[in-house]
C-alpha cells in the first residue's frame, strides 16, 4: 500500500520531532551536569570535614582533661618536656593514629614554649597548614563561664572577677576543600578556611 505524499510528511515531521526531544534532553543534562556534579562534590567534602572535626573536638577534650588532672607541680620549674604537656600530646597524636589521621609526623617534632605555652608543628605529607598543637596548661577563664576560650588558647587580661586556673588544647589541621576547585570550574569564588581548628578547656584539678 502506498501511503499519500501527506502522511509521509507527517513521518518525516513526527522523526524530527523526536530527534530534536533528545536533542534537548542532552542539552539540558549537559547544563546540570556541572550543579549535579558540585552538590555531589560539596556533599561529601563537607560532611567529610564535618566528622573530622568532631573527631578532633573528642581528642582535644580528652587531651585537655588529661593534662588538667596531672599534677602541676613539673610546672613550677617548667622543663623542656612536662610530663601533663608530654600525656596530652600522646593522647592526641595516638588518637590520630588509631583513627588513621594522618598526623603530619609530628610524633618527631620538638615543641616551642613560652608562658606555660607549648606549640608542636608538622606538615609532613599534609595539605597546607599542617597540623598545629598548642597547649597551655596556664589558662586562666572566667568561673562563671561566660567567656569561651580564644582559638590559640592565648589568656588575656584577667580583668577583675574570679576566674579558674585550667588546661587549654587547640588543634588546627589543614584541610584541602575540594568543593572550592570544583566551584572554580564553574567560574565561581569560594572563601573556606584552609584548617580546621577546634578548641577545648579543662579546669586543673591538682
Amino acid at each position: 500500500m502506498t501511503r499519500s505524499p501527506h502522511l509521509r510528511g507527517l513521518d518525516r515531521l513526527a522523526g524530527f520531532g523526536w530527534r530534536g526531544q533528545r536533542a534537548a534532553q542532552l542539552v539540558e543534562f549537559a547544563v546540570a551536569l556541572p550543579l549535579l556534579v558540585l552538590f555531589v562534590v560539596g556533599i561529601f567534602d563537607f560532611s567529610n570535614a564535618f566528622t573530622l572535626k568532631q573527631k578532633l573536638t573528642n581528642v582535644a577534650r580528652d587531651a585537655a582533661r588529661a593534662a588538667a588532672a596531672d599534677p602541676s607541680n613539673d610546672l613550677q620549674a617548667p622543663a623542656a618536656f612536662p610530663a601533663s604537656v608530654v600525656d596530652a600530646f600522646q593522647d592526641i597524636d595516638n588518637y590520630l593514629v588509631a583513627n588513621k589521621i594522618n598526623d603530619c609526623g609530628i610524633s618527631g617534632s620538638t615543641p616551642t614554649s613560652a608562658h606555660l605555652t607549648w606549640t608542636y608543628t608538622a606538615t609532613t605529607g599534609c595539605p597546607p597548614g599542617g597540623l598545629v598543637i598548642i597547649i597551655n596548661r596556664g589558662y586562666f577563664f572566667s568561673s562563671t563561664g561566660a567567656s569561651l576560650p580564644s582559638v590559640n588558647c592565648t589568656a588575656g587580661n584577667p580583668g577583675s572577677g574570679t576566674f579558674v586556673i585550667g588546661t587549654c588544647v587547640t588543634i588546627e589541621y589543614g584541610y584541602a576543600w575540594r568543593f572550592g576547585r570544583v566551584a572554580s570550574l564553574l567560574g565561581a569564588t569560594s572563601t573556606l578556611p584552609n584548617a580546621i581548628t577546634v578548641t577545648a578547656v579543662a579546669m586543673n584539678e591538682n
